[in-house]
């Protein structure tokens, strides 16, 4: 079951202001990825499962976070039903996030008070995602909507929180859009933890680019 509550993840993300997002077949190197993420300074890691028998390297990362990386929280992403986020939580899953807004996922993540992020493109949805209980919004994919959307939406509903995922990267100007918009973290996958860097297996360059990235994130909020 999850170590944390919804409340306690909500909390280290709009501290962190990154939720770096992973998936690799591989368990051996993905305990590498994540211990570069988290010497970097990440304390969260969102584990898209998208590939056969995923839950097996989730099950294993999480485990191996338990025991070697204290602090370090993982989620699970790419849920498109209550079935698997239930089937997560049982793995350890700290917080699901969905690509689209879902009724079931809200229901069986709020039982256990674990913190879930859907996907939503509008303020409708938006809005019925709060109404379901959701602390933060996932805005996906955001390179379609951009931070002007963000800032629109802040205007009428500065309580609303947005963590947008695609169409972010570790680039100042782009972050800085982003949070000048009003954002309360974001998701960042392939523009973090890129092809090279997987290829290369450059665990060094990934470390430094996490803090680097944290840095700017810091800095620009100030």
């Amino acid at each position: 079951m999850a170590q944390y509550t919804r409340l306690e993840v909500a909390a280290v993300m709009k501290e962190q202001g990154m939720v770096p997002l992973f998936y690799h077949p591989d368990i051996e190197l993905g305990k590498k990825i994540l211990k570069a993420c988290y010497d970097g300074g990440a304390r969260l890691l969102e584990f898209t499962a998208r590939g056969d028998f995923a839950y097996e390297v989730f099950l294993e990362l999480n485990k191996y976070a338990i025991k070697e990386l204290p602090g370090m929280i993982m989620g699970v992403g790419s849920i498109t039903d209550g079935a698997a986020a239930s089937f997560f939580m049982q793995m350890g899953a700290n917080f699901i996030v969905t690509p689209s807004l879902r009724e079931d996922i809200a229901i069986v993540c709020n039982r256990r008070k674990v913190l879930w992020s859907p996907g939503c493109g509008s303020l409708t949805e938006i809005n019925k995602a709060e109404e379901l209980g959701c602390e933060i919004v996932k805005l996906f994919p955001g390179s379609t909507y951009g931070p002007g959307f963000v800032k629109a939406i802040k205007g009428p509903q500065p309580w609303t929180s947005v963590m947008p995922t695609g169409g972010v990267s570790t680039d100042e100007a782009n972050l800085k859009g982003w949070f000048d918009a009003g954002v309360t973290c974001v998701g960042m996958g392939s523009k973090l933890i890129s092809k090279e860097i997987l290829a290369n297996e450059d665990y060094a360059g990934l470390e430094k680019l996490v803090k680097n990235t944290l840095s700017v994130i810091k800095e620009i909020r100030k």
